[in-house]
């Protein structure tokens, strides 16, 4: 479990298929007769359009870091409505650096031939953000899980550019928790084995 996690939903029994014809949106069935073409909607029995997980641990790790990066970015949003200004050039940063390692990691999982999750439409967060004091406390908790789940690629993977990835994904957001803790005036300010319970 992140920090920073997707919004539950109902899973879906039917999806209908795409079709040129709306399809209503009561709940009632209709009573009206149709006659088939290529506009009427047709149903498909689906669990879920997201991407499996894999099962092998260093893929599954990999997912994993994405799905983290993919909420991070999210809750970065919320961090950012309630930093204060002066910290905006720190919530930009760890924004942009978020992002790029989204895409390496997309890009990585695609060279290895494994999935990337999607990302959410909605996620949950952990605590209510109100104020400055817990953007802080998001942010920190955030890059927490996130070099959490660098840390885990780093001891599963068997690929070496996956493995180049996760040190320098799990150093950043080491390095980012620890700013953040700074400015929070949180000590100790660094941890001594991030990503781990040690």
């Amino acid at each position: 479990m992140t920090s920073v996690e997707p919004r539950p939903s109902t899973p879906a029994t039917t999806t209908p298929a795409p079709s040129a014809t709306p399809t209503p949106s009561s709940t009632t069935p209709s009573t009206t007769a149709s006659t088939p073409s290529s506009t009427t909607t047709e149903t498909a029995t689906t669990t879920s359009s997201a991407p499996d997980r894999p099962t092998d641990p260093g893929p599954a790790t990999l997912y994993d870091a994405i799905a983290a990066e993919h909420g991070v970015i999210y809750g970065y949003g919320m961090v950012s409505a309630h930093s204060s200004p002066e910290l905006n050039p720190l919530v930009s940063e760890a924004l942009t650096g978020h992002r790029e390692r989204r895409e390496h990691a997309i890009a990585l999982a695609g060279e290895l031939k494994t999935t990337a999750p999607l990302p959410a439409v909605g996620y949950q967060l952990p605590i209510a953000v109100d104020n400055p004091t817990d953007a802080a406390t998001l942010a920190v908790r955030m890059e927490e899980d996130c070099a959490t789940a660098w840390r885990a690629v780093l001891e599963q993977t068997n690929s070496e550019e996956a493995r180049k990835l996760a040190v320098t994904s799990l150093t950043d957001a080491a390095v980012l928790a620890a700013r953040w803790r700074a400015e929070s005036n949180r000590s100790p300010v660094t941890v001594a084995f991030p990503g781990g319970t040690e």
